[in-house]
């Protein structure tokens, strides 16, 4: 019998190191309430990381079929039919391992599924809605992705995630989401205006990604510095704060380069900065679930 093996292209594609910058929602989940069953901690962040991502990072990248640069890949390989099938596989696997949790969080990996495929997919094509991608992409890896995560953690209903308690973080989760969002696109201009999508970043332009990414940073961490005096303490406001300044520092540094310089604002300074934010990000989170 013919084994079945994925090609390097496909995994490459599949950008499964690329999830740790989606780590800090899931995180942030766990926060809020001290999980009871770890084991089912693991599972969800496997299904969600090992699984959901990559099926939605590789099917993206079929219908894009980038020749630049993207999020996790500087030099991405040609795409191939076994791209596709190995992205709905992954998919479905999703779906029926979130079964095990339970059918409200098999549902929300579904229509995860769904937004996502929309999001490339020639049919509908999101992406090339400035506005309109822009606040999907926030809502659903924001405000979405932290219910289902919190709802698959923590062995809940659907009815029982509208609480303020779980509401107020998602909704900071999506915040965060619309500030750094722009800023992942900040690079692909060119290819994205060749394709037809014209991304928020492009319409922006590179410095007013910048200043727009600034503002919404800036609400978003005020907001988030509330909701930790409001919901916990205020040491852990002011620890929130002290995890945001190699983030800020970097940022404003690399908006002083790019200022003299557009052409800074490349892949590699984008990378860094996605880097910076995920691991300030998910230490903090992390050291708040056991403290």
């Amino acid at each position: 019998m013919k084994k079945f093996a994925v090609s390097y292209s496909t995994l490459l594609h599949l950008r499964i190191p690329f999830s740790f910058f989606l780590l800090p929602i899931f995180l942030f989940s766990l926060g809020v309430r001290l999980p009871e069953d770890w084991l089912r901690v693991l599972l969800v962040f496997f299904i969600l990381h090992f699984l959901l991502y990559p099926a939605s990072n590789g099917f993206n990248s079929y219908f894009d079929r980038d020749e630049g640069s993207i999020g996790g890949l500087e030099k991405p390989p040609q795409v191939s039919p076994e791209l596709y099938y190995v992205a709905l596989l992954l998919d479905v696997a999703a779906v029926f391992l979130g079964l095990l949790i339970s059918w409200q969080f098999a549902l929300m990996l579904f229509v995860y599924g769904l937004v996502s495929k929309a999001y490339s997919h020639p049919a509908i094509r999101l992406k090339k809605y400035a506005v309109g991608s822009w606040l999907i992409a926030g809502i659903f890896q924001g405000l979405f992705t932290f219910l289902m995560s919190y709802l698959g953690v923590h062995q809940v209903g659907l009815y029982q995630v509208l609480d303020s308690e779980v509401v107020v973080p998602a909704v900071l989760s999506t915040l965060m989401l619309w500030g750094s969002y722009p800023m992942t696109q900040i690079y692909q201009h060119e290819e994205d205006a060749r394709r037809g999508d014209y991304t928020l970043s492009y319409r922006l332009g590179i410095l007013g990604t910048f200043h727009f990414t600034a503002l919404v940073f800036a609400l978003a961490s005020t907001g988030f510095f509330f909701y930790y005096l409001a919901y916990h303490s205020w040491p852990q406001a002011l620890v929130y704060l002290a995890f945001l300044t190699p983030i800020l520092i970097y940022f404003f540094s690399w908006y002083a380069r790019v200022r003299k310089d557009n052409r800074r604002a490349d892949f590699h300074a984008t990378m860094r900065l996605n880097l910076i934010s995920s691991l300030c990000l998910n230490l903090f989170f992390l050291l708040l679930v056991f403290w």
